[in-house]
């Protein structure tokens, strides 16, 4: 999956703004540009897009851990060389462990977004290449966790979005559509005030957040 995708819709899903975002860089001492943000957050195609590469991709994610569950003394996250890649499968596991999901959790999640799987097949992602177990993670798994992570951070953008659709105008050419979009922004305005923050990781849950998993 394209790491600028992954960057957009997780920032989205937990309500990161540019300063949120410079800061977590930070956290993993890494000065990042708010120009070079902007670039990056862009969909491909656009004007001024850069790609994101695996090095500035991971480095959020390690910044996300630190800042949901501590920074762990005497450890730091390892920077991506050159040439190394993010897997979908880290990008996972990263997600992980900065949200302090179980398997169960994820499932959830992934359910939110119409997306059903097993443990096993959970689990499997999150084995060592090497195991025999061990499966590749696609684009379609990734992208259905960052989708069920906005409905279960942010729902209010749910309820907005249905609320749009249901209020289009009809093809009949009627002036019932307006209407409607004036009761529609009610609705929306009513949303907003829906508490859609991550509830904070205690730090003595953290355990070794960089080479362990919570446990079921």
């Amino acid at each position: 999956m394209i790491h600028n995708d992954v960057l957009r819709r997780l920032r989205y899903a937990l309500a990161i703004n540019d300063t949120a975002a410079i800061s977590i860089f930070k956290l993993v001492n890494y000065d990042t540009e708010i120009d070079y943000l902007h670039a990056v957050m862009k969909r491909e195609g656009e004007e001024g897009y850069l790609p994101c590469r695996d090095k500035i991709i991971a480095l959020f994610l390690d910044g996300l851990i630190i800042k949901n569950r501590g920074r762990q003394e005497g450890q730091m996250p390892q920077e991506l060389g050159p040439k190394e890649r993010l897997s979908n499968n880290e990008v996972l596991r990263k997600i992980r462990i900065a949200m302090s999901y179980k398997d169960d959790d994820m499932i959830a999640v992934l359910k939110l977004a119409d997306f059903r799987m097993s443990k096993g097949e959970l689990s499997a992602f999150f084995r060592k290449p090497d195991h025999r177990n061990f499966k590749p993670a696609g684009d379609q798994v990734v992208r259905n966790l960052l989708q069920g992570m906005v409905k279960k951070y942010r729902p209010e953008s749910t309820r907005q979005t249905s609320s749009k659709k249901s209020d289009s105008p009809s093809t009949s050419g009627t002036k019932s559509g307006s209407f409607n979009k004036g009761a529609s922004k009610q609705k929306e305005a009513a949303g907003k005030n829906t508490n859609s923050k991550v509830s904070p990781v205690k730090k003595s849950d953290a355990g070794s957040v960089w080479g362990k998993l919570p446990k079921k």
